[in-house]
């Protein structure tokens, strides 16, 4: 039934796992699906192009989303020592995260419940 000891599986897992530089922004208080309006913006460019749209875009989730490409830009610099002129967002999605329910007073004696979405947004980079 099993497939080795626990170190073995353990050290075949940490074999194949992802180097490339990237930055995780775990229950950001906003909903999955207007952070993937902003994600799709700007999924396949490269890092300043993407500063850019982000700089611009008019959304309150891109200048969360900005200062998460900042990160993993650094993170690229200082941990992985790439330069930025060659990165660029190799992949970029939303998950949902746990929803915060709260409660909306109404007419005659009733409660609404208010659902506050949260989301987990995760940005990798990748080498040209």
């Amino acid at each position: 039934m099993s497939k080795g000891h626990r170190s073995q599986i353990k050290r075949a897992r940490n074999e194949n796992k992802d180097t490339r530089p990237s930055a995780k922004l775990s229950f950001a208080r906003i909903p999955t699906t207007k952070a993937c309006f902003v994600l799709d913006a700007i999924r396949g460019k490269d890092v300043t192009t993407a500063l850019a749209i982000l700089a611009y875009n008019p959304r309150y989730a891109s200048s969360v989303v900005k200062k998460l490409l900042e990160s993993a830009i650094a993170n690229a610099e200082n941990n992985n020592g790439l330069s930025r002129s060659s990165l660029y967002v190799a992949e970029c999605f939303a998950n949902k995260a746990p929803t915060l329910k709260r409660v909306q007073p109404r007419a005659q004696g009733r409660a609404y419940r208010i659902e506050k979405r949260t989301s987990h947004i995760t940005i990798v980079l990748d080498e040209r």
